[in-house]
């Protein structure tokens, strides 16, 4: 078959989402027969429950400040597929997607027809990314894992420079365990022995079991806590804080992001510069430039005046993104566009949001897909909760339009899925592109 781009975004869709992993084993010799893309990159591995995403952006922000070419893995895409693979924050083109695809696809058929097994959807686009910052001759790879970290497909780097563990909580229980330090024990699976771990240390129960796999694994363990950071400033267009940084000392941060939640993430990545000063050897005043140009699509992201856009979906991003609202509501009235998986606590969800904003109206959608809970349920849950203006908009295009109109001079918020955030940002470029037509 002649594959044009859009026809490898379909097959690659079609793959089931969610099955059973392959064994690692299985992924390690998809690397080898690939001729091992990977050795000789420079890899920092980061998994985690909330926040995996947002230390890559700013590792890769900080190298990129310092001279170095990286290649970015992250999960899931917003709008495009292409935003899985990024070369020093560029999203691959369409005729370097299709190539690598070709490659992938090649290597599933071999398999096939060998009666071995076809990769999974994960599997697929983690062995695409390897084939692309080869192809791209990377410098360095940050590499975020999928669910959890033990099995996931990306522990099959066998040599990554360093391990970075970010925060964690309840999240993907079905697949990863039933308790915090259930959880931590799959996320610290991607120690490698002697390699640096660096931790988010504000839980006691992940931060026991992260330790406890550090030592056995005769890996230096470093951590941070939100006592390490204060904030100095925070407005709308970002946040300034001091950090005391394990090597640089006591820091001055700029990040331009509003959310608090982000001081952590930001301080981890500089923390595992710091861990690594050795190796990449960046001036502290380049890295402190990274930091503050870092971009991060659909987290606490303005994306049109008043209206930001959170991928706030499990307890601890809930819990994050209801902060900042909270902080900002101080001043602002605000309105919210909600959306949730169908297999998320969103009752739970809505009730913490109600017991914690005042909110002028709300608007309830539904993502794509079979996997949303339906709008109208949403809203009977808000109404229950205390809500009095509540209207349920199926259509994800709609609602937005329709809290955009109830927003008036506020703010207006979009949460609930990382969905529904790609919906609304494909909406509006379409909505521009139409209007420069």
């Amino acid at each position: 078959m002649l594959y044009t781009y859009e026809k490898a975004v379909e097959y690659i869709e079609e793959i089931p989402k969610f099955t059973t992993k392959n064994k690692l084993e299985y992924t390690k010799e998809c690397l080898r027969r690939l001729g091992n893309p990977e050795k000789d990159k420079k890899i920092i591995h980061v998994a985690g429950t909330n926040g995996k995403g947002s230390v890559c952006a700013f590792l890769s922000s900080m190298l990129g400040a310092g001279g170095y070419r990286t290649g970015l893995f992250i999960s899931p895409h917003l709008v495009t597929i292409n935003e899985r693979f990024q070369i020093n924050e560029v999203p691959v083109s369409d005729e370097t997607f299709l190539q690598a695809f070709k490659t992938i696809k090649a290597l599933a058929d071999e398999l096939t027809r060998e009666g071995d097994y076809h990769p999974t959807y994960f599997e697929f686009l983690f062995l695409m990314g390897m084939i692309l910052f080869q192809e791209a001759d990377v410098d360095y790879i940050l590499l975020e894992t999928g669910i959890g970290g033990r099995l996931d497909a990306t522990n099959s780097i066998e040599y990554p420079i360093a391990c970075v563990i970010t925060s964690i909580s309840l999240d993907h229980m079905e697949h990863l365990g039933n308790t915090v330090s259930e959880i931590a024990g799959e996320k610290a699976g991607i120690i490698k022995p002697v390699i640096p771990v660096i931790c988010d240390g504000n839980s006691p129960d992940a931060v026991k079991v992260v330790k406890a796999r550090a030592k056995e694994m005769r890996s230096p363990y470093y951590q941070i806590q939100e006592e390490n950071c204060r904030i100095l400033k925070n407005t709308a267009d970002g946040i300034d804080f001091s950090f005391k940084c394990a090597y640089y000392g006591d820091m001055t941060l700029c990040i331009p992001f509003p959310a608090k939640y982000q001081v952590m993430n930001a301080a981890l990545a500089m923390e595992t510069m710091g861990v690594l000063h050795n190796v990449h050897k960046i001036p502290e005043e380049k890295l402190q430039i990274g930091m503050k140009q870092t971009k991060w699509q659909g987290r606490m992201e303005t994306i049109l005046p008043d209206i930001i856009v959170d991928g706030a979906h499990n307890q601890d991003g809930l819990k994050r993104f209801v902060e900042t609202a909270k902080y900002f509501q101080k001043e602002h009235l605000v309105t919210l566009l909600f959306s949730a998986a169908a297999d998320k606590d969103y009752e739970h969800m809505i009730q913490v949001i109600c017991e914690q904003l005042t909110l002028i109206s709300v608007v309830t959608t539904q993502i794509k897909g079979g996997r949303s809970a339906a709008a109208e349920k949403l809203a009977v849950i808000f109404k229950k909760n205390g809500c009095q203006n509540v209207y349920a908009e199926q259509n994800a295009e709609q609602a937005f339009e329709k809290a955009c109109e109830l927003k008036k001079d506020g703010l207006l918020f979009c949460v609930g899925s990382l969905y529904l955030i790609g919906e609304i940002k494909d909406y509006i470029r379409r909505k521009v592109h139409d209007q420069l037509r």
